[in-house]
This record gives C-alpha cells, sequence and structure tokens, in this order.
C-alpha cells in the first residue's frame, strides 16, 4: 500500500508538470468545459421564460443552478481516456505499461484525480460569477448536502469504470472513434447534461433511470439542488453502489480478455 501511494505521488507530480508545460491546452478544454453548459443555460432560460417563466418544473433561475452545477458536477467525474487507448495501442505504447509491477489503471486515476484538482481552481470562481450573473435558485436540504459527498464519488468511480471499459475496445478494433462519438452522443441525453431528465418524454426518462448515465452526472446534480427525496436518495445511492460494482466487474473480466489479445507492434 505504501508503495502504491508512492507512485500515485510520483503520477501526481508528472501530470502537474505537463499540464504546467501544456498550459494553453488545457485553456481550450476549460472554455469547452464552460462555454456549453452556459450555452445550454442561456437556450432553456429562454424557453422557460417563453414559457411563463417555468418549463418542465424549472424556472430560468432553476435553469441557471442546474447547469452550473452540472458544469461543476461534469468536470469532476469526467474522463477522456476512451481517446486515449487507441494510440496507444496501435502505436505500441502499452507494451511498457504492461511489463510495470501496478496495473495501468492506476496512472490513470492519478492522472485523472490531478486533472480535476487543476481545473477545479478556475472553474470554482467562474461558478461564482456566473451565479453573481444568472441568479440561480437553490434549496437544498442539510441531509442532501450530506449524501451529495458518497452520490459524487460513487459517480465518479462509476463514470470512471465504465468509460475504462469501454477503452478498451481498442484492443479489438484499430478505430474506435466512432464507438466514442456514438458513446457521447447517448451519454449527453441519458445523464441529463443536455437538457434536466424531467423534459424528456416518460420513454427516455424510463430509460434513463435504467441506464448508468443519470447516475454517474444527474443523480449528484438533482441531489445538490434540492430535487430528490430522501427515499429516492436511498434507492439511488443503492442503484448507483450496484452500477459500480457491475462497472468494476466487467472492467476487470475485460481486461483480462484484452491483456491476451494484445499484439502491437509499435509505430
Amino acid at each position: 500500500m505504501i508503495g502504491l501511494l508512492e507512485i500515485y505521488h510520483a503520477q501526481l507530480k508528472v501530470t502537474f508538470a505537463v499540464f504546467i508545460q501544456y498550459r494553453a491546452e488545457l485553456l481550450i478544454w476549460l472554455l469547452g468545459a464552460i462555454l456549453q453548459p452556459v450555452v445550454y443555460l442561456i437556450v432553456w432560460a429562454t424557453v422557460a421564460r417563453a414559457n411563463g417563466g417555468a418549463v418542465g418544473g424549472y424556472s430560468a433561475s432553476g435553469f441557471a443552478a442546474y447547469y452550473i452545477a452540472m458544469m461543476l458536477v461534469d468536470h469532476l467525474t469526467f474522463t477522456w481516456i476512451m481517446y486515449e487507448f487507441e494510440p496507444r495501442i496501435r502505436e505500441g505504447q502499452f507494451s511498457p505499461r504492461l511489463v510495470r509491477p501496478i496495473h495501468p489503471i492506476h496512472s490513470d486515476i492519478a492522472d485523472n484525480v490531478t486533472h480535476k484538482l487543476l481545473g477545479l481552481v478556475p472553474l470554482a470562481p467562474v461558478a461564482v460569477g456566473l451565479a453573481l450573473l444568472f441568479h440561480p435558485t437553490l434549496a437544498p436540504q442539510p441531509w442532501a448536502l450530506a449524501a451529495f459527498i458518497p452520490a459524487l464519488l460513487l459517480a465518479c468511480v462509476l463514470r470512471f469504470a465504465v468509460e475504462w471499459t469501454l477503452a478498451l475496445a481498442a484492443f479489438w478494433v484499430t478505430r474506435v472513434g466512432a464507438i466514442n462519438q456514438l458513446y457521447e452522443v447517448v451519454s449527453v441525453v441519458l445523464s441529463g447534461y443536455m437538457a434536466p431528465l424531467s423534459l424528456f418524454p416518460a420513454p427516455v426518462q424510463a430509460l434513463a433511470a435504467i441506464a448508468p448515465f443519470r447516475w454517474a452526472v444527474a443523480f449528484p446534480v438533482e441531489l445538490v439542488l434540492g430535487r430528490v427525496a430522501p427515499r429516492d436518495t436511498l434507492i439511488g445511492l443503492g442503484v448507483q453502489a450496484v452500477w459500480a460494482a457491475v462497472a468494476i466487474i466487467l472492467l476487470r473480466l475485460t481486461w483480462r480478455a484484452a491483456v491476451r489479445r494484445y499484439a502491437a507492434v509499435g509505430a
């Protein structure tokens, strides 16, 4: 365990140095992370005002609260690992990772955590600025704020495990861009990122309740906004835990099969 912590510490320092070196890339990513939810916010707030002040149970200030919270939760749960595996495998970059004494997932976890911590530094004041500009309505109960912490942690585990498992498709498919894009489209809709799930038809809401996407993003957002009842919160945490366990099991099984198939020869 001590050795693993030392490895995490070293990886955190390496990732921090890389981000400092490529500041422009980090800035571009942050602009995208900020602009997209702001655009959704403005669009849906305008729709709410045009429909008598509210739509789908959200007023203009409610949409402001939703998308500000969504921006932060999405950042804290987001991974980009699906886009990293294809060049790793096709160019043989995975070979040295496989001979190391630890699982390759640990370096990705450390990398992901560092990215989230660094990105949160500029995102937090941006969220405050957006709150001052759009006047969001927040009404969470103390118990909801307490439940938000485990909900966010479970969402992070679930999303990372699902997307790391999906990234392993690169062991079987040379080009995984289409798979990643399909996943992104489905995720944007069913996770509540594009719009609150209460705005969608009943069949879409039912599908979102079954699929893991809502539990990886929208559920913590709804919880911190005070839109989930105590009983539904307990059910939601249980669903998150079940999905996280399923995702981890699938990750382990898929990883074993993927490693046996690895045959990259390098660029």
